[in-house]
């Protein structure tokens, strides 16, 4: 049995303990903050539960090759997989209802409306590719099971390697059809001139397979995470923030844990701070931020809100110009997230998520400051409301890129520094290691940025199970250095 030390309990970090201490590993999980989940967190305003972070679930398949390989690593006997997670996953009716310079349409495109032949064209190119997407998810391309995947998706895409060059090339594709499938890359903090060609792909495949939300709040995927580390033997220290990792040791304030191996979710930059002794070095361009407004609501919103809607800019490219030099832009884009009282949430009240993608400035905001406030009253116009949207709030709060640089990446860029397209995707093998660092090992957004929970996760499988190998090639050593500690 091997100590393995985990810093940070995001999402990345917790899956990759629990596959480690089901596989019989002693593992201590350590987070600096006081709630597990990194970005994706729980807050109560009013009485009332709202989740942060990713809004939706996808890609399930993801989760359950998770499940199945927690069962296939168990050391010894224990319960299932998934009765100990617990996790209840609702397919929601639709990917979500658009809005784009007055035109509104949801995905998948309903029949009668004017872009419907068009996105059955496009939804038979690629609404059928949710299995190999999900495979290239949980399993390294160099791998012989990725080739078949590779092939079908090289064979799609051809030359056009970036999701706009490969939109571009559609001439048959509405532009405002293909601005929506677009706007869906900045999922991954960046413009799609900077993501492969595969982001195309995923408004299709997430009509096909379905969306989901886990019944109760996406923050539920946490939990269920938190019962099988605990279930595998896990321990996990909260409100204790890492201040050192050397090899096969990692420092708090609160003492010194030796480790075989050490597993990091944290970001980047951070990282190579904690292991260098020196402060964090500011990534030249960063990936986007967000501002996110949870409110309690006094009353439901009309009838006909969606539950899910997305409000692009009237000119996508300025918004991704002006995310690229960190400054405001003039119109972002928006998700609006709402919960009628006793759907998803257990909640005796309404509740709104208002997610505005903004620059990784580091900035505090309020309702009153220029740019929300003008986001705010586009909201209402643009979705039809009878009177503003801030006069249906009776509480709320705020997380900002102040708030998420305070533990992630600079500026609170969500998913740390920006990438070549190539690297944005699962078409390349992340450095989950290096030879001059064996005992270190990487997971987490910053490792795999974009893809959302399904990435993030998958990246944790293919980084740990390559980890396990390690673990058991190396016993004798380990075994030595923990004598000569």
């Amino acid at each position: 049995m091997s100590r393995v030390v985990v810093a940070g309990a995001g999402v990345g970090g917790l899956a990759a303990a629990v596959l480690l201490g089901s596989a019989g590993h002693s593992v201590t999980v350590l987070e600096a903050e006081d709630h597990l989940g990194g970005k994706s967190r729980r807050i109560e305003s009013a009485g009332q539960r709202m989740d942060t972070g990713p809004s939706l679930f996808t890609f399930p398949a993801v989760w359950d090759e998770l499940l199945r390989r927690t069962d296939a690593v168990r050391a010894g006997p224990g319960v299932d997989a998934r009765r100990t997670a617990g996790l209840e996953l609702e397919r929601l009716q639709e990917v979500g209802t658009y809005y784009y310079r007055g035109q509104e349409c949801s995905l998948p495109v309903p029949p009668g409306h004017p872009w419907h032949a068009a996105w059955e064209r496009f939804a038979a190119l690629h609404g059928g590719l949710g299995a190999d997407i999900a495979r290239l998810l949980t399993t390294g391309p160099l791998e012989s099971a990725s080739r078949p995947a590779l092939a079908k998706l090289a064979g799609l895409y051809g030359p056009r390697l970036t999701t706009r060059s490969y939109l571009d090339s559609l001439p048959w594709l509405p532009e405002g059809l293909r601005e929506i499938i677009a706007i869906h890359t900045l999922n991954a903090g960046v413009s799609p001139t900077r993501t492969p060609a595969l982001y195309a792909s995923m408004p299709a495949v997430m009509a096909e397979d379905g969306v989901w939300v886990p019944k109760g709040g996406i923050y539920e995927l946490v939990e269920a995470l938190h019962r099988l580390a605990v279930a595998a033997g896990v321990e996990i220290r909260t409100g204790e923030p890492v201040a050192r990792i050397r090899p096969h040791s990692v420092t708090t304030q609160l003492g010194t844990y030796p480790a075989d191996a050490v597993v990091s979710g944290l970001d980047a930059n951070r990282l190579g701070a904690l292991l260098s002794g020196r402060a964090p070095r500011r990534p030249r361009k960063l990936t986007c931020s967000a501002i996110g407004v949870y409110a309690v609501l006094k009353r439901e919103l009309p009838a006909r809100t969606p539950r899910h809607g997305v409000l692009l800019p009237d000119e996508p490219q300025e918004l991704y110009s002006s995310l690229e030099v960190n400054r405001e832009p003039q119109q972002t884009m928006v998700f609006a997230n709402y919960y009628p009282a006793g759907q998803v949430y257990p909640n005796s009240s309404g509740t709104l998520a208002l997610l505005l993608t903004a620059p990784p400035n580091g900035r505090t905001y309020s309702l009153k400051d220029p740019f929300v406030e003008r986001e705010l009253d586009r909201v209402t116009r643009v979705m039809g409301l009878p009177e503003p949207l801030a006069n249906y709030f009776s509480s709320y709060e705020i997380l900002d890129p102040g708030y998420f640089s305070e533990a992630g990446s600079a500026g609170g860029a969500l998913y740390g520094a920006i990438r070549p397209s190539w690297m944005s995707g699962p078409f390349h093998t992340p450095a989950h290691t290096s030879p001059l660092r064996p005992w270190l090992w990487r997971v987490g957004a910053s490792v795999h940025p974009g893809g959302g929970l399904p990435a993030v996760l998958g990246g944790a499988m293919m980084s740990t199970e390559k980890l396990l190998q390690y673990l058991a090639r190396t016993p004798v050593q380990a075994c030595v250095a923990s004598m000569a500690r």
